[in-house]
């Protein structure tokens, strides 16, 4: 029997992602067990992403360990993959997309926000969207994974949680969810919902094939070349959704400089299907002339 060994970050959303991948190879007939390792991304828990080198913390490991050997793929959320990718780690394909809308988690027995505390919220992504929300609310950051953010919401350190309902949706836990947020009030983080399966280069992953989603790797590749085309990273406060309408692709994004002091823009675009890349950089290019104008 064929052995292909899934690495995975030891959180326990990150290994429910990973059994998705693994049900469907045992299927196949192969054995896929799952390593996990704790990443430095999970290690540090006192400082802010972008204070300790953006969301690429959280594959560095799984990079390490694919690169040895010890794995043969790796199972990502996408939206934690940085946009510039290594050649030597190619990603091999992507899920199906779960639900990419951002949500408003509320502790426990609670029906509205409480003012005297804050959201939390680690994302200036999502935090500059929201406050246009809830102007009246503060923000504080909130590390950890989802279980522990949760954790600390129900014991009163804060008002509200704002997370990815994928992960919630995969943890079976969607009966927390007090609010979504439609895509075009809070733009998801590139790739939000999917899942990234990364292997070696020259490792044979044809297996796969009837795992992966041709429609999401149009979008998801739509939405990443946005981020490069504005030289955004995974802890950016930059934006971008995807979805194939009526034969057409149809990108919105967000676009912001450093970390979004200066306030941002958004706008929209369609194009064809087949041209992903260049429907994203035509609308990086609107957005950051229109951010000059309006914000320089």
């Amino acid at each position: 029997m064929r052995t292909i060994r899934i690495g995975s970050r030891e959180s326990r959303l990150a290994v429910v992602q990973s059994e998705l991948v693994q049900r469907y190879l045992q299927e196949q007939g192969i054995d896929a067990p799952i390593i996990t390792m704790k990443t430095t991304g999970d290690k540090i828990l006192d400082r802010t992403l972008d204070q300790v080198g953006g969301k690429g913390l959280f594959v560095k490991e799984l990079d390490a360990a694919l690169l040895d050997g010890r794995s043969d793929i790796s199972v990502h959320s996408l939206k934690d993959v940085p946009a510039e990718e290594n050649p030597r780690l190619p990603l091999i394909g992507y899920s199906d997309r779960e639900d990419p809308r951002d949500v408003l988690v509320l502790p426990e027995g609670e029906t509205k926000l409480n003012e005297k505390l804050p959201i939390g919220c680690s994302s200036r992504r999502r935090v500059l969207q929201a406050q246009k929300l809830y102007p009246r609310m503060g923000f504080r950051s909130v590390r950890g994974n989802v279980l522990t953010r949760l954790k600390k919401l129900d014991d009163g350190e804060y008002s509200a949680l704002i997370l990815a309902a994928a992960g919630l949706k995969r943890l079976g836990l969607a009966d927390r969810i007090s609010r979504y947020f439609t895509t075009e009030e809070i733009i998801p983080c590139a790739g939000q919902g999917v899942l990234a399966l990364q292997g070696r280069k020259g490792f044979d992953c044809a297996i796969l094939n009837g795992y992966v989603n041709k429609e999401s790797e149009i979008v998801v590749k739509c939405e990443r070349s946005f981020i490069r085309a504005v030289g955004g990273e995974c802890s950016s406060p930059v934006a971008a959704h995807a979805v194939i309408q009526e034969g057409e692709l149809f990108l919105r994004a967000m676009y912001s400089k450093g970390t979004g002091e200066m306030g941002y823009v958004t706008g929209e675009r369609k194009g064809p299907v087949h041209d992903p890349s260049g429907v994203a950089k035509a609308l990086a290019q609107q957005l950051m002339e229109q951010f000059e104008q309006e914000k320089g």
